[in-house]
């Protein structure tokens, strides 16, 4: 039987919808039901994923609903307009109408490509968020954000499509390889940062409990954070304000997941060194002490996460990609500061020297 420690509701008006934090979410019949919109359903997974828990999905919900699964490769490298179309193609031949529910069952790869597939389905169908990783379980299964890479830049291709649900279901991070664990723990560290200081200092305390995967830590840490981001959304849904503070250290870091290839680095591991170029970016213009850098290098060590850029590229090479990023607006790079700890800013007058000293001095941290 499904225990719900906790639920929360994003609310955006007539597309709002609840998250469900517990465990054994995936086994509750009358939990899936209530979000399915029709007698069809589309799961899509990946290879990795499929094995462990498709089939307790499977066996959960109710004979009747006509299902087709398809499963993906696993990894960022496939989250392409390929796979996208491999999604709608399955759909469409196994006859499935404007009322099918698309459900992501996987990581943020999957989520995002079931969201985008959604979004375009018919002009528009239901989906339903079941992450699988810590990271999608905070960050990409809330908020709606879908899409796809372009070899010239992350996410460049997509659509903001809000699910029906989300179900995260604390169980399946038992079997959560540490490297993607940690990545998680990046974005939970973010929204500390971002607007949460009391949280940052938890964190801080309770790291140890977190890498153990205790159970009502994972519990509590998750629900904060996908509390914040939940109200980060239902003030901003579509970016056009505050939303962009949850895009610290995600400028860097989308420079160099794109730089090295997506999947070389792990989207969380990306945005950890990012957001320690954005907190020295911080230090330097004198907004936070020092000491707050190397606190969240300290605390960014212990997670296991890196804490500098790439030893390849420099700052021209970082400058041509962060060009190439979504929220570049007239021409001016817009990046995510910290006034203080749990106070971002978004600033859009950074220019090529301060991103050259501050690459300059990363070597040093």
């Amino acid at each position: 039987m499904a225990l719900i420690m906790h639920t929360l509701h994003v609310d955006l008006g007539a597309r709002s919808y609840p998250i469900y934090i517990g465990r054994d979410l995936l086994g509750d019949p009358a939990l899936l039901a209530r979000h399915l919109t029709g007698r069809q359903l589309v799961i899509v997974s990946n290879d990795r994923v499929a094995p462990l828990y498709l089939g307790r999905l499977r066996d959960a919900l109710d004979p009747r609903v006509a299902v087709t699964e398809v499963i993906l490769p696993d990894g960022e490298a496939h989250k392409t307009l390929e796979s996208f179309e491999a999604i709608i193609d399955r759909a469409l031949a196994e006859g499935h109408n404007r009322t099918t529910t698309f459900l992501a069952l996987g990581g943020g790869v999957v989520g995002d490509l079931t969201g985008f597939a959604a979004a375009c389905y018919q002009r528009g169908a239901a989906f339903l968020q079941v992450p699988t990783t810590l990271l999608a379980q905070v960050d990409s299964s809330v908020g709606g954000k879908t899409g796809v890479n372009h070899p010239l830049g992350k996410n460049m291709i997509g659509a903001f499509h809000q699910p029906a649900a989300v179900f995260i279901d604390l169980q399946v991070l038992q079997t959560l390889p540490e490297r993607e664990f940690a990545a998680g723990l990046a974005e939970i560290i973010k929204y500390g940062l971002i607007r949460e200081a009391g949280f940052y200092r938890w964190l801080e305390e309770n790291l140890p409990a977190l890498l153990a995967r205790e159970e009502a830590v994972l519990a509590e840490a998750i629900e904060r954070s996908c509390a914040t981001k939940a109200a980060v959304v239902a003030e901003d849904e579509r970016e056009g304000g505050v939303r962009a503070i949850l895009n610290l250290g995600h400028t860097f870091g989308h420079a160099i997941e794109t730089a090295q290839g997506y999947g070389s680095w792990l989207h969380g591991e990306a945005v950890a060194a990012g957001m320690v170029l954005a907190l020295r970016l911080s230090a330097d213009r004198g907004w936070v002490p020092a000491a707050e850098v190397d606190a969240l290098v300290a605390l960014l060590c212990r997670a296991g996460l890196p804490v500098l850029p790439p030893a390849d590229m420099d700052a021209g090479r970082f400058l041509a990609l962060m060009a190439r990023d979504k929220k570049v607006v007239d021409g001016r790079l817009r990046l995510v500061l910290l006034r203080a700890i749990g106070h971002a800013v978004v600033v859009d007058d950074v220019d090529g020297q301060e991103i050259d000293a501050l690459l300059s001095g990363a070597v040093a941290l």
